[in-house]
């Protein structure tokens, strides 16, 4: 992914709300799943990692991106954004 097509992506990014929350169980399999099955209706993901989640953000999101098959888009703060190109049902046209 290009600097041009990961600033494109953050563009996007900044107005979605996040779909998951991360919390104290940390990164589990349901979890993985759950955001697994939301790159089949989306492209872009949005997480947070709540307070009382003792792991590192990037850390989780290297994880996630990894398990997924899906792209760090960015990490800010305790945000995680992700991108995964959807073949079938391309939505989001990259520069």
């Amino acid at each position: 992914m290009t600097s041009k097509q990961r600033s494109y992506l953050k563009s996007l990014a900044s107005n979605l709300e996040p779909i998951f929350h991360i919390g104290k169980s940390s990164l589990t399999p349901e979890v993985t799943q759950a955001v697994s099955e939301a790159f089949n209706t989306r492209e872009l993901v949005k997480v947070a990692v709540l307070k009382n989640c003792i792991d590192d953000p990037h850390m989780l999101a290297e994880a996630l991106a990894g398990r997924t098959r899906s792209q760090v888009v960015q990490v800010i703060g305790k945000k995680i954004v992700l991108y995964k190109e959807n073949k079938d049902h391309k939505k989001i046209i990259l520069p």
